[in-house]
């Protein structure tokens, strides 16, 4: 029913306006007590699913990715389509209205999706109200710099997105690979990464009970960045990786909408996602704990990335072009195999 009415519905309309709308909806369906009804359509409960990972019991490996609900506006609603964990952000210290519109873009053909949004959202303690009294769904909280902090004072930032979320989400993501905030990503070279996830590791380790910190890397990067980063984990000793966000590449796509600035994810990410994946699992002989995203499509895509050496997944653009039976489906195919 997605695939042939729902989907073809929502794709006919403006790609931002038509996911702003989809909130509305999926708020009012709770809201008259839909919840109970989807949970039973698309959970799958089994203690087979489970999976334990720093320190935290995930109800089953299948998470929602950053930049759905970036503002932890619908985390609850979207938890009852069977997801183990949600993912808020990327937050920014002050509101954003991110970059100029249209900057969502689809790119039917190559089931893909080009996006330029630029880390828009209400700041994080607007995200920290809507966040207290939650104790069911267990929260990533994805962190990041305003557009109009500089690089050398970046670190001041993500203390601050720190700080605030701290009491309110299960673990944290250090973004700064996103390629829609300028020079952003010159952020992930192995000085200035190695001093920002120090200083939050730091700072993480004087609490009474610290948090998982994880890092979002980009899948552009060379091998030698990815070895960097496996030293740069091992000397911070923060938690895990998560590969891959989305990429500048626009290798093999035939949409004409290709030409839009922006990162591409969907289903030309998914071999390179996974290659990610499986080299930073290989190389450090799996020393640490890998969230895979990218160009999850299909639970056989799913198990691809479990396979190259990921502990958990996570779905975006996968999640928008199948609908909320691609969680059931990875999950079942995961029961199936044991």
């Amino acid at each position: 029913m997605y695939k042939t009415i729902i989907r073809p519905l929502f794709f006919s309309f403006d790609p931002e306006k038509i996911h702003y709308f989809t909130f509305s909806l999926i708020r009012f369906f709770y809201k008259i007590g839909f919840g109970s009804i989807f949970r039973s359509i698309y959970k799958v409960e089994n203690p087979k699913l489970e999976r334990e990972l720093f320190g935290l019991k995930f109800s089953n490996p299948v998470g929602l990715a950053a930049g759905f609900d970036k503002d932890a506006k619908l985390y609850k609603e979207l938890s009852n389509f069977g997801f183990g964990f949600i993912e808020i952000g990327t937050v920014t210290p002050k509101p954003q209205p991110g970059n100029e519109k249209p900057r969502l873009f689809r790119l039917k053909d190559d089931a893909a999706i080009i996006n330029r949004m630029g880390f828009n959202n209400g700041g994080v303690e607007e995200a920290v109200e809507r966040l207290k009294g939650n104790e069911k769904v267990l929260i990533g909280g994805n962190i990041g710099k305003n557009k109009t902090t500089p690089n050398e004072e970046a670190v001041k930032d993500y203390i601050i997105c720190f700080e605030a979320l701290f009491d309110y989400v299960n673990y944290f993501v250090v973004n700064v690979s996103s390629p829609n905030t300028p020079n952003l990503r010159a952020l992930q070279e192995k000085k200035p990464l190695t001093d920002l996830l120090q200083t939050l590791q730091d700072r993480n380790n004087l609490k009474e009970k610290r948090k998982p910190i994880l890092l979002k890397i980009a899948p552009d990067l060379t091998d030698e960045q990815l070895l960097d980063i496996i030293e740069i984990v091992e000397t911070t000793k923060i938690d895990g990786v998560i590969a891959t966000n989305t990429t500048i590449s626009r290798e093999g796509i035939s949409s004409e909408n290709k030409k839009e600035m922006g990162g591409l994810s969907g289903k030309p990410l998914t071999k390179r996602a996974t290659e990610v994946i499986r080299f930073l699992s290989e190389k450090s002989k799996k020393a640490f704990p890998i969230i895979g995203v990218g160009g999850i499509h299909s639970a056989e895509d799913a198990l691809e990335k479990l396979d190259a050496g990921a502990s958990l997944v996570q779905l975006y653009t996968g999640f928008i072009y199948e609908g909320p039976g691609l969680i059931k489906q990875i999950n079942k195919a995961i029961l199936k195999r044991k």
